[in-house]
């Protein structure tokens, strides 16, 4: 038994423990009167043009059959020209892998691209589970902390990169904050990763999470780590734009002109092999062909964000206005975060605290609850801002 999954069983997961105390209040108290903000779990319902795919290969007489490791051919081809266009990039389905959901992805991508000893940067604040599966392939976490609007800190990652330095995970939009990351902080880390590659003889590669690509609210489109950095490989699942947050479908893409391509795409098919994340289910494949490129109705999400943003800052809380994703950063009151959150317990309010994304001192708040649970909190929240005198005048 390996010391470091036992090390993993004991640690506590603030997400996972808040989720699990409110469904036992759910159930004692009932669902109505509980404030539940802490599981970021899409709501948009399914686009119809899914469903309608789903019944298509079902008909399928191969539907159930074990698909190649890398995927259904059809599946690739219909990414890779998707993405082309939208980068502007000659992206062939030789360069897409389908993976079972972006945490298989990155799970492989770390595999495929760490030994013991080596070090990954990932920028603060960042998705809890980064650290599983870098230290899980043996890597070292190496955090970054952001500027005061969630922006990387150029300086300090320059700073961070050394010799053991083999990858840098970016996540954009962001989970916990919903900061999009600028054309400009791209450029800043493009230049950085390459003067690096230069200094040390080898490139460091940029491996991209995008799951909450679609889901940005004050532009059409995000600025591609692809488009910035050769070296990127993008990690994508259709969970956040599709509604599919349990049929755990993805895929990886590697820019055409990486430095040892073949190489690498071939440590990223055995390591999906050997850590079972190839052959995703065959069924989701078969439907998301005609799907690719296809986004549910975020409408909600929109108007859940003015709505909680615009609640919360009248009432005095300091809060990091979100570009994407569905989530909203809320500065704690008090330093220690966790026990802010302890304290908004007693309003029936679950609030992530946000020390196991790598920055202390914040709340994590997912608005993508429905609209009703959103305007019952606001007697919480006021109770809350009250007690620890955040109400405005």
């Amino acid at each position: 038994m390996q010391e470091k999954y036992i090390r993993w069983g004991r640690q506590k997961n603030c997400m996972r423990e808040l989720t699990a105390y409110g469904n036992a209040r759910k159930a004692e108290i009932g669902a109505d009167r509980v404030f539940d903000f802490s599981l970021g779990s899409p709501s948009a319902p399914v686009p119809k043009p899914v469903w309608e795919a789903m019944r298509e290969a079902m008909k399928r007489p191969d539907v159930h059959e074990k698909t190649p490791p890398a995927g259904l051919s059809a599946l690739r081809e219909a990414v890779a020209e998707n993405l082309s266009g939208r980068y502007g990039l000659d992206l062939t389905a030789e360069l897409v892998q389908i993976v079972t959901g972006a945490a298989g992805g990155l799970a492989v991508c770390a595999n495929a691209l760490l030994k013991p000893g080596d070090e990954a940067i990932v920028l603060a604040p960042y998705f809890t589970e980064y650290r599983v599966f870098i230290e899980g392939a043996g890597g070292t976490v190496v955090e970054v902390p952001p500027l005061a609007d969630m922006q990387p800190d150029l300086k300090a990652l320059r700073a961070a990169i050394s010799e053991k330095t083999r990858l840098v995970l970016v996540n954009t939009p962001n989970n916990p904050s919903g900061a999009i990351l600028s054309k400009k902080s791209l450029t800043g880390i493009a230049n950085a990763l390459r003067k690096a590659g230069e200094r040390y003889g080898r490139p460091i590669y940029l491996l991209s999470d995008e799951p909450y690509r679609e889901l940005c609210y004050d532009r059409k489109a995000i600025p591609a780590p692809m488009a910035a950095y050769e070296n990127t490989i993008l990690c994508y699942s259709f969970s956040k734009s599709l509604s599919l947050p349990g049929e755990r479908i993805g895929y990886l893409t590697v820019h055409p002109q990486l430095t040892d391509r073949e190489a690498v795409q071939r440590a990223l098919l055995d390591a999906a092999v050997s850590l079972g994340y190839c052959a995703a289910p065959s069924l989701m494949q078969h439907a998301i062909v005609p799907c690719v490129g296809m986004t549910a109705d975020i409408t909600r999400y929109r108007k859940n964000r003015a709505l909680l943003y615009g609640m919360l800052t009248e009432l005095g809380f300091d809060c990091v206005r979100p570009q994407g994703a569905f989530y909203l950063f809320v500065k704690s009151p008090l330093p220690d975060a966790k026990a802010f959150s302890e304290a908004a317990k007693r309003y029936e309010l679950l609030l992530v605290p946000s020390d196991d994304f790598g920055l202390p001192g914040y709340l994590r708040l997912a608005y993508c609850v429905p609209e009703e649970t959103i305007r019952r909190s606001e007697a919480a929240f006021r109770a809350l801002a009250e007690e620890f005198g955040r109400r405005k005048d």
